[in-house]
């Protein structure tokens, strides 16, 4: 065999195991990958990996299944799968856990602090399951937005559940770890706090309407955001018309495109998008200026 027939006989075989890996690796993906990672971020944050230890967060990293997730100050959404969303508010910290495949799929969520916003925009698939763990309950769900905050006062624990679309079920779940076998199922609109003492773990009330004016400003953009979707979302108007005046809108624009918006309250700075439009030019603003009005930036 000379050396020419050879380098074709070698140079065929990689070719081949070339098309075989990537065969392998297109039915891995469509039968058991995941896709889970930091939609975007902006401010302080972190994801503690136990074989790596504490890494900085940036927008499209992709994570772990057991990865914990904080984020101290600024704003911070994460992604399951392509319809699963996860806003965090100031200094929350949670475990998010993520098995089985896209499309028959768990995901769970260990808060251990602070406040989420979950956006489930598809109706779960059967076998597949989405829960929220807090230290003194759990919930299920199958398509919906509900919030969940984790907070202590005067050495109680609370755990604070607001559901704007969908149900969502709770059980409590005691000291011991025993979980209640009665299930409350929370209805679009309504609301409920359970507490933890010293003696018991229980509900302080019945379901309650939403507090719209306890909650965060991104938080209501994103039921706004929602309903101009055409989704069945829970909306109290006169907060968001009250929402809507102490803030601005800010359209990025490219060739006469939206590229992107934000919403800022007015006297405040806007913030410059992270991608770029195109590879040459600048934002068209100064971005050391208040914004005091809903305003188009152009790229130049």
């Amino acid at each position: 065999m000379n050396k020419k027939k050879l380098i074709i006989i070698i140079s065929s075989v990689v070719a081949l195991l070339g098309v075989a890996a990537a065969v392998f690796f297109l039915v891995f993906n469509k039968k058991g990958y995941r896709l889970l990672k930091v939609y975007e971020v902006k401010g302080q944050a972190s994801v503690t990996r136990e074989s790596i230890g504490e890494i900085e967060p940036y927008d499209n990293m992709v994570l772990e299944s057991g990865d914990v997730v904080a984020l101290d100050t600024g704003e911070m959404t994460l992604r399951a799968d392509e319809d699963k969303y996860i806003q965090l508010e100031e200094h929350t910290k949670l475990k998010l856990v993520a098995t089985g495949s896209s499309s028959k799929s768990k995901t769970t969520i260990d808060l251990m602090e602070g406040a989420i916003t979950n956006d489930i925009q598809n109706k779960l698939s059967e076998g597949s399951s989405y829960d929220v763990n807090t230290p003194n309950s759990t919930m299920s769900v199958r398509g919906t937005i509900f919030r969940v905050q984790v907070y202590e006062e005067n050495g109680v624990k609370y755990t604070k559940v607001s559901v704007f679309e969908g149900e969502v079920e709770t059980k409590l779940v005691y000291k011991d770890g025993t979980i209640a076998e009665k299930a409350v199922s929370i209805q679009k609109g309504k609301e409920v706090i359970i507490y933890e003492d010293d003696k018991t773990t229980d509900y302080v009330s019945e379901p309650t309407d939403i507090d719209f004016d306890a909650l965060d400003d991104k938080v209501l953009d994103l039921i706004r955001d929602a309903n101009d979707k055409g989704r069945d979302v829970a909306m109290a108007e006169e907060e968001f018309e009250e929402h809507m005046k102490d803030t601005a809108l800010v359209t990025f624009a490219y060739n006469g495109n939206v590229f992107a918006t934000q919403t800022v309250k007015k006297g405040e700075k806007v913030q410059e998008p992270v991608l770029m439009p195109a590879p040459s030019g600048s934002w068209d603003y100064d971005f050391s200026k208040p914004v005091t009005e809903d305003i188009t930036i152009n790229w130049r």
